[in-house]
């Protein structure tokens, strides 16, 4: 399996020519859509879904089809059976990727922030996109996507995140607020030169594609 990182929180894998796309928010590239059969969406938050982009998407590839949980699935009005609500513990098969759903809350910004819901998605059993929270899946994760940078976590909280999935690699997501300066503070913490995490810690200009798995 082929994973490109598309800029902030966005993935894309690719895998016997089918593709799927995770969470093409605002603050990604739209090619990142180019030529997916699927797409999933995590929660309602713009720099991880953009209405307006999949919508142009979908109407693009009339074969698009996307997964995600029941606020999203709301604001995709119009296209029918073409989206799917999922929930945690929901189980299904999309472009040949094996999805298992995770989750049902977004993390924690603040008692006075109203929380919305946030679903992570594992694929192929491997790869663990967690969306906005600090997940953890109830089977061996041999991929990570780790949100490095956000208003609710810290790096300790990231840190005892890792050692709990205990993954074998770490690829850092969410990190679209960081300039080279936080970038690197991070990379000091999860790397090498931190307290220590069971996995190796990575980080993909956009772009950038690797294969896993």
């Amino acid at each position: 399996m082929e994973l490109t990182k598309f800029g902030h929180a966005c993935v894309r894998l690719e895998k016997d020519g089918r593709r799927l796309v995770i969470d093409p928010g605002g603050l990604s590239d739209p090619g990142a859509l180019e030529g997916a059969d699927a797409v999933l969406v995590t929660h309602e938050h713009f720099d991880h879904f953009s209405e307006e982009v999949l919508r142009r998407a979908a109407a693009a590839s009339p074969g698009l089809r996307i997964w995600t949980n029941s606020s999203v699935a709301k604001r995709l009005d119009g296209l029918g059976t073409r989206v799917a609500a999922v929930g945690d513990g929901d189980d299904f098969t999309v472009a040949g990727f094996d999805v298992r759903v995770h989750g049902t809350w977004h993390a924690v910004i603040h008692p006075d922030v109203p929380r919305i819901s946030n679903i992570g998605f594992q694929v192929d059993g491997t790869l663990f996109h967690p969306g906005d929270a600090l997940t953890v899946p109830d089977g061996p994760v041999g991929t990570l996507l780790l949100p490095v940078h956000a208003p609710w976590s810290t790096v300790g909280n990231l840190i005892d995140y890792v050692r709990e999935v205990a993954p074998h690699d770490a690829y850092a997501v969410h990190d679209g607020a960081l300039n080279d300066v936080g970038t690197a503070m991070v990379e000091g913490f999860l790397g090498e030169r931190g307290p220590g995490v069971p996995a190796r810690y990575h980080r993909l200009a956009p772009g950038t594609s690797v294969r896993i798995g």
